[in-house]
């Protein structure tokens, strides 16, 4: 499918002024006739792994808003430092994500027990209190706890998003009700590959040899044979998910589980909040760096699709997936109606190349035109900001624009009795870009036949109420919400502060120009000095 080009007038012509306003927000409508989704999860209770995070903010939700009879959501979690987890799920509740839930279901906190665990420990870290309730009680799963963090220790990795994965098999397996388990992994997990099916694909390492690894041999070690280890994978992160694929397809038979691979996760669409991002992860990054003026450049191939997929679809596909698997592997308490031992289990991966081609050029374009219309008064800096493929010039980029810049500002900084920082931040910045740069100079070509069959085989209320049609969204009305969101949500810039960042951004618009025009002058008054003293010889 071509990628579709829209000029700037046809970007305009969508929406014109104002910003989010609450029905921009959210779908008053209810959708018609019965919901077979709902019905799975009328009296059943769910085991929520990564509940705490982005993905498992909005399918807690999910769950809670449009499954009114759901008999309650375990949510696994760990203390942090002096905040235990009562503290911090009261937290999470208080986010404007769950506005809308408060409002049509006021009792949902009721329907919320907390686990006490730790995806990183043997048995996740549970009291077999805890355990034996867990396997007495729920009927469904989703497990989608990992760390995220690309540069993470290999061990660490490993601990988590492996041996966590055994883990959770292992109580799954003792589960005499389980219904359906949705294992979360990333549509990049099999990265090395250049056309990635809906299948299991061989694991870099078995996933019980990577984990016996781990635990026998010293973290120093580890560390030094990584990069062997990694080989065509260029982060722990990505390794460590196929890894876990491999997990999956081992301990998964007798089980009814499906694999969901989503591509790169971005803010919402429509529900229950238009725009809601709550992290920096990825794209939303590059957007956030450029618009306060401190990411200038990116390593990034303007003309390759950038697989974005929002928020809020992705739940509602996960969500689907686990209705699709308890309808079609019903199961006893012994699992003795399960599939075949060597049936592996179904794999959906969750793209938009397919259906909604999108390049990283169009991306920063609709950024740039939405942007504009709302700039942040947090903005220290013109926003100037390219994609250049080219490393050399990338290079070249960052000197002139971002290490130059930092050098001065930080030089000043000291004269005046001040902590420098701009160079520490300019070399997070740039470790963020090297990340990035992976996947925005390459392109995969995904298949999602099973992820388009299971939305076709939805009955019409679940389209409505669960939507995932990624051949219906819009990017022109998606990125309007996701830049305000991304102003209001993560910036903490409220609409009402859109008229004194009109003002700032065209103040920094006139001193970038001004500070232009000085350096073009004593360079060309540079030039003019040479050529002199060469005509004066």
């Amino acid at each position: 499918m071509a990628v579709e080009a829209l000029t700037d007038s046809q970007l305009f012509e969508s929406k014109q002024g104002g910003d989010i306003t609450f029905m921009d927000m959210v779908d008053e409508q209810e959708p018609l006739g019965e919901s077979q989704i709902q019905k799975l999860f009328a009296g059943s209770a769910v085991l929520l792994t990564g509940g705490t995070g982005f993905l498992g903010k909005l399918v807690v939700e999910k769950l809670l808003r449009s499954c009114p009879d759901l008999k309650k959501i375990f949510l696994l979690a760990r203390p942090k430092k002096n905040k235990d987890i009562t503290k911090r799920l009261q937290e999470q509740f208080d986010d404007v994500l769950y506005d809308r839930l408060r409002k049509e279901r006021p009792d949902f906190i009721s329907k919320i027990s907390i686990v006490e665990g730790d995806m990183g420990q043997p048995e996740l870290g549970m009291c077999a209190e805890d355990r034996a309730k867990i396997m007495n009680e729920v009927d469904v799963i989703f497990h989608g706890a990992a760390t995220v963090r690309f540069d993470e220790p290999l061990k660490t990795a490993v601990e988590i998003n492996v041996r966590g994965t055994r883990e959770m098999f292992k109580l799954a397996r003792g589960c005499t009700k389980l219904k359906a388990f949705v294992h979360i992994s990333t549509a990049y997990s099999n990265c090395p590959q250049t056309s990635i099916d809906e299948k299991f694909y061989d694991s870099p390492l078995p996933g019980e040899k990577l984990i016996d690894l781990v635990e026998t041999m010293d973290e120093q070690t580890i560390n030094n044979i990584t990069p062997g280890l990694l080989g065509n994978f260029p982060n722990t992160y990505a390794y460590t998910k196929a890894v876990a694929e491999n997990i999956v397809l081992e301990y998964s038979k007798g089980l009814p589980v499906a694999l969901f691979r989503p591509a790169i996760v971005i803010g919402t669409a429509k529900e229950p909040v238009a725009g809601w991002i709550d992290n920096v992860y990825g794209p939303t990054g590059v957007v956030v760096g450029a618009a306060v003026g401190l990411l200038h450049v990116l390593n990034c191939n303007p003309k390759v699709k950038a697989d974005l997929v929002p928020g809020d679809m992705v739940v509602s596909a996960a969500i689907a997936a686990a209705w699709r698997t308890a309808r079609d592997y019903p199961t006893t308490c012994n699992h003795e109606d399960a599939p075949p031992a060597d049936l592996p289990p179904p794999v959906y991966n969750y793209v938009s190349s397919e259906q909604k081609p999108l390049t990283w050029e169009r991306f920063m374009k609709y950024n740039e035109v939405y942007g504009f219309q709302v700039p942040t008064v947090q903005a220290i800096y013109y926003y100037v900001f390219m994609l250049t493929a080219s490393k050399p010039l990338y290079a070249f980029y960052c000197f002139m624009m971002h290490w130059i810049p930092a050098y001065i500002v930080d030089a000043i900084a000291v004269l005046i009795g001040k902590k420098p920082m701009l160079r520490k931040t300019y070399a997070k910045i740039t470790k963020f870009s090297e990340v990035m740069a992976y996947f925005a100079t390459r392109e995969w070509k995904f298949d999602n036949s099973n992820t388009q069959r299971l939305f076709a085989e939805m009955c019409p209320a679940d389209k409505k109420m669960f939507d995932f049609d990624m051949s219906a969204l819009d990017w022109n009305d998606y990125f309007y919400s996701y830049i305000r969101g991304v102003r209001v949500y993560l910036l903490k810039d409220p609409v009402n502060t859109v008229p004194a960042g009109l003002t700032k951004h065209n103040r920094l618009r006139f001193l970038h120009y001004t500070f232009c025009t000085i350096l073009g002058l004593l360079f060309l008054r540079i030039l003019w000095a040479v050529f002199s003293m060469i005509v004066g010889f």
